[in-house]
């Protein structure tokens, strides 16, 4: 089956029918998620050595735009899985991108820490105010991270904090949601779309292993500028709905990024 007809028959049977309660309710789309995971459509951007279908990011810009038209917050939820992805396929371990191939894990997005409700500036991106102290093989990542699409939902986030061995740059980690101390408030954040389970993250700290590091130690800086951003510009653009409504990252739109 092509990605596309999976996409349409996901669309019709799972999507459609729970749009409006998503809506109206605020209820997270847990039912068209498994869906798009039952289809092979979470594992889109995965490579084929690990199950998935292998295809980029005009494929799922696709995904996005298509399902953008039927249920926002679905589209939301998909714009920062696949975003997450673009991450996890270069330095995450096989075992997660195999897990998501199958369909059985959604990733999401916390990089955001600012506190105001406006447009995050790329600058926003790649600083973080995170402490992260590493102790043996385990590292504790301390921070409040804002802002985070599926916060609650997601099986692990792409999580940002000032590196280990230097006092200025970034570095990435795969935080697993169930991690002991990870906390999310139960009141949702208003401004993404309605069930798309945007919310506050926090760490008091959360415990992670050293491997679970996302490229090198003060390398994040250049893993968001070359991965995350175009992802995340790449998917609104073509997407083509309003700015609140794309918010898996709170990213400005691309005319703003470039003056940054």
């Amino acid at each position: 089956m092509s990605y596309r007809t999976a996409l349409a028959e996901v669309l019709a049977r799972a999507v459609a029918p729970c749009a409006q309660v998503t809506r109206t309710e605020g209820r997270f789309p847990r039912g068209a998620v498994t869906a798009f995971g039952a289809t092979g459509l979470l594992g889109l951007t995965v490579s084929t050595e690990f199950g998935g279908a292998g295809l980029g990011l005009p494929e799922a810009a696709e995904v996005v735009a298509r399902t953008a038209r039927v249920c926002p917050a679905t589209a939301a939820v998909l714009r920062s899985h696949y975003t997450a992805v673009a991450v996890i396929e270069s330095y995450g371990s096989p075992w997660v991108r195999a897990e998501i191939a199958a369909g059985r894990h959604l990733a999401s997005l916390a990089l955001m820490e600012h506190e105001d409700g406006g447009q995050a500036s790329e600058a926003q991106l790649v600083t973080s105010r995170c402490t992260a102290f590493r102790s043996g093989g385990v590292v504790a990542l301390r921070a409040r991270k804002r802002r985070v699409v599926a916060a609650g939902e997601a099986d692990s986030y792409v999580w940002s904090s000032r590196p280990l061995g230097t006092p200025d740059g970034l570095s990435l980690w795969g935080v697993p949601a169930h991690a002991p101390d990870l906390f999310v408030p139960a009141r949702p954040d208003t401004t993404g779309p309605p069930g798309s389970a945007m919310s506050t993250v926090l760490a008091d700290p959360v415990l992670v292993p050293a491997d679970a590091r996302l490229g090198p130690d003060g390398g994040g800086r250049d893993i968001v500028l070359h991965a995350v951003l175009p992802w995340l510009l790449g998917l609104r653009s073509t997407a083509g709905v309003q700015v609140h409504h794309i918010t898996t990252a709170g990213v400005q739109p691309a005319d703003s990024l470039a003056g940054s």
